[in-house]
């Protein structure tokens, strides 16, 4: 009989809240329910809550209550409030009480009691009315908690056997029912849980999740990560041709992100040691997403269900970073040697939609063994690599030609993607040397380190120095001239791309980051010839360079020119570069906001500066060391105009309210507010590779001497007297600070501000007076140009010089 509205005051009545006495009574009442529903949901609630905090308290503080627990085999009857209860309030609260109870008892005769007897089991397996949205994030919480208790011990009280193997283990099968749930967090504590029952390490359990249905879930895992890369590469698509407004770059990222996920789960399921597991996910990555689909999209084609190139790129790069298996590292290596055609993709139809599927005469076996990888061979490997962009869609070009063809003359992103991929290879511990000398890729860092390594160890002995012998074979000795060859072909399309000119400068500093990574110990293994292309670029990047001169920023210069040297000799000698393959996805902005702007040309500025010196450290990199920029900051005895000996007093720059003579100001008017103008005097004044434009407020209790009243820099002022007003002198103010300085304020892979520099408009009393102040401007602009190329005279004369000596 239900329990009435009656019998409810017993309930309250006043008694210790956490004793046994109250768990007892409790207890009792919950025996006393027949069925649940509206009238008395409530009560059982707050009993089912209570219960949960006294056997909290009772784990920590009293081990009677458990016992009462056991006695009473209260679990049965939560089994049974379940099983007679309609709201589902009461499922929610019994599976929050359940969580509750099993995260915090300490105790593990505890958790042993409530695993035994299939309880726990029948509270997994209960059919829940998963329609109501609040049910599945209890229920998933619920079946985490038991997983945390998961040990040796105690997971074969929650599995079924049969001769002495599991055929059911409720808490694992329920739970990947929900792997692929859209609700992430659903997902993450699906993962969770499945990790705990593989870090268990029971031989069993483990054998189990291998055998199907139960395996079906790690084929379900690529072919969901294989469907979320055709999502993020329609996202890309749709971002870059402005298709959707609601596509962000917010967005994108968010897709990165469970890509990502993906495969930092894989690679901990792959670090949980379950035998044969490992063997069995490389081999489904390989077979249902990289041999099906991103190996086949590095070629242009249309056919098959494809994605880009460079998100092919950047999923290809996150899977080898990611996923730490070093038979898949070496496959997809080996891969990269063989022809493209080998990897056309056809269509199938699945319940997963339209995916592709390798040819039928494709098997594993191909790429199985080391020697096998070691005897993959370019069909091309000695081609000139101008040649390659021409022929990228020939029948026997290999994978690896491809990234060589779009290094040499594909887009910004296409190059991005194919460095970020040798990038990747390059640094990657499990990829054996001799398939990244295959790939022309193997650093001269390395085979020193080795040498070093083998001087170290010691001399070899009688047998070893026999069998060194019997493997200095004719065969031996072509694979490594094989692999010289293959560097060499890598050099040389660096080369060409080093020399494009159409580039973005971080792009090439990470193929410098790359070249140095190949470059030999010795200038002697050099040939000259091999990089005069290089040279000659040099010398266009120093023709650049000097034009800068009579830009819009040739006060920063040279400080600018320090920096980025030092920059960039840090990025091509780190162990790693800098960018990550994300930034393949997400292309640059061009400096821009108008042609005339000192926005767009401190950008400009920046990109020049970055290749000189990009160009020139490479150069010199190939003799003994790297040598430090020259100083550039002694001042050269060049003449200073009066007008800078008398102007500036005491300060080394004039700022806003300091004293400043007035002798050689010419007087002017300008208006700063609409209807009101002032009277100021005008001065130009340069003081090394410094300049500034000054209007200034005259003293009237001294003569000739003012305060300064407002700063503009000289450099980018570009005077010029007004057609119809003779007496007007129209001047440009663009922004006295460097915008690409600091980068942390300016991100370059989002859209740019609109920066638009200032004007001024002087008048002036007369013509004559209008002139003079344009001549002194364009007297003290030439001056401090003059300072610029004289200082960095000593830099282009090394530059030359440096260019004679490799030349000779």
């Amino acid at each position: 009989m239900a329990l009435t509205t009656t019998s409810w005051f017993p309930f309250w009545r006043p008694r210790n809240r956490f004793s046994l006495e109250e768990l007892r009574y409790l207890t009792k009442e919950l025996q006393k329910i027949e069925i649940v529903n509206d009238i008395n949901e409530d009560l059982v609630i707050e009993m089912l809550r209570s219960i949960a905090e006294l056997m909290t308290y009772g784990d920590q503080h009293d081990p009677s209550y458990f016992e009462f627990f056991m006695e009473k085999q209260i679990i049965s009857e939560f089994v049974r409030i379940l099983r007679i209860s309609k709201p589902t309030n009461v499922s929610l609260q019994l599976l929050q009480t359940m969580s509750i109870m099993i995260e915090n008892l300490a105790n593990k005769n505890s958790i042993y009691y409530l695993f035994s007897n299939g309880r726990i089991n029948q509270l997994i397996t209960y059919s829940y009315d998963f329609q109501n949205e609040e049910i599945l994030p209890y229920y998933i919480s619920f079946l985490r908690a038991i997983s945390r208790k998961l040990n040796k011990n105690t997971i074969s009280l929650l599995v079924k056997t049969e001769k002495e193997e599991v055929v059911s283990f409720p808490l694992y099968f329920q739970a990947i029912q929900f792997a692929f749930h859209e609700d992430n967090m659903v997902r993450v504590a699906v993962r969770a849980l499945t990790l705990n029952v593989y870090n268990v390490g029971d031989e069993q359990v483990n054998k189990y999740v291998k055998c199907t249905p139960q395996s079906d879930y790690f084929s379900n895992i690529i072919r969901d990560f294989y469907k979320r890369c055709i999502y993020l590469d329609k996202l890309i698509a749709q971002s870059a041709r402005k298709l959707d407004a609601s596509v962000s770059d917010s967005s994108i990222r968010c897709a990165i992100n469970e890509i990502e996920d993906i495969l930092y789960y894989l690679s901990d399921i792959l670090s949980a040691g379950v035998p044969d597991l490992g063997r069995l996910l490389t081999d489904y990555i390989l077979e249902l997403l990289v041999f099906v689909l991103l190996l086949p999209s590095l070629k242009k084609q249309s056919c098959g269900t494809q994605v880009s190139i460079t998100t092919s790129l950047h999923l290809l790069c996150s899977v080898l970073n990611i996923y730490n298996s070093k038979d898949l590292v070496n496959i997809i290596a080996a891969a990269l040697l063989c022809s493209s055609e080998f990897f056309s993709p056809r269509s199938k139809a699945t319940a997963y939609g339209y995916v592709n599927v390798a040819p039928q005469d494709f098997s594993l076996s191909d790429f199985s063994t080391q020697e096998n990888i070691k005897d993959k061979k370019s069909p091309m490997s000695h081609s000139n690599p101008v040649s390659l962009q021409n022929e990228n869609c020939g029948l026997h070009i290999t994978l690896r030609e491809l990234l060589l063809a779009y290094i040499i003359g594909g887009d910004e992103l296409q190059i991005m993607g194919s460095l970020s991929l040798l990038v990747t290879l390059l640094q990657t511990n499990e990829l054996d040397e001799s398939v990244l000398a295959g790939l022309g890729i193997l650093s001269q860092r390395k085979q020193h380190m080795d040498l070093l390594l083998q001087a170290l160890v010691g001399e070899e002995t009688r047998e070893e120095k026999q069998i060194s012998k019997v493997r200095m074979s004719k065969d031996n000795i072509s694979t490594e001239l094989s692999g010289y060859l293959q560097k060499l072909e890598v050099f040389n399309a660096l080369l060409h791309l080093l020399c494009r000119t159409n580039i973005s400068a971080d792009i090439l500093w990470l193929g410098g980051w790359v070249m140095k990574q190949l470059l030999p110990y010795h200038e002697e293994d050099c040939s000259p010839l091999d990089l005069q292309q290089l040279e000659d670029s040099h010398k266009l990047s120093a023709g650049n360079l000097l034009e800068e001169i009579n830009g819009y920023w040739c006060d920063v210069l040279i400080p600018l020119l320090k920096d980025k040297w030092n920059i960039c000799k840090k990025v091509i000698e780190a162990s790693s570069p800098a960018k990550d393959s994300k930034s393949i996805l997400f292309p640059s902005h061009a400096f821009s906001s108008g042609g005339e702007s000192s926005f767009a040309a401190a950008g400009k500025m920046c990109e020049t500066i970055k290749v000189f010196v990009l160009q020139r450290q490479l150069l010199l990199a190939l003799g003994v060391n790297l040598p430090d920029l020259p100083y550039l900051y002694t001042p050269v005895n060049s003449p200073v105009a009066s007008r800078t000996k008398t102007s500036i007093l005491d300060a080394t720059m004039p700022k806003p309210g300091s004293k400043i003579s007035l002798v050689n100001a010419i007087p002017c008017r300008i208006s700063f507010e609409v209807g009101k103008e002032n009277n100021y005097s005008f001065l130009a004044i340069s003081r090394g590779t410094s300049g500034w434009v000054i209007l200034a407020e005259e003293l009237p209790q001294e003569q000739q001497h003012g305060v300064v009243f407002a700063i503009a820099p000289l450099a980018a002022s570009n005077p010029f007297i007004d057609e119809k007003q003779p007496t007007w002198l129209h001047l440009r103010i663009r922004p006295s600070t460097f915008p690409f300085i600091d980068p942390s304020k300016f991100d370059m892979f989002s859209e740019p501000k609109d920066f638009s520099d200032g004007r001024w408009t002087l008048a002036f009393r007369d013509e004559q007076a209008c002139k003079a102040a344009e001549s002194a401007l364009i007297e003290e602009l030439n001056m401090q140009r003059n300072e610029v190329e004289q200082r960095l005279k000593p830099l282009l004369q090394l530059e030359l010089c440096t260019l004679h000596k490799t030349n000779a």
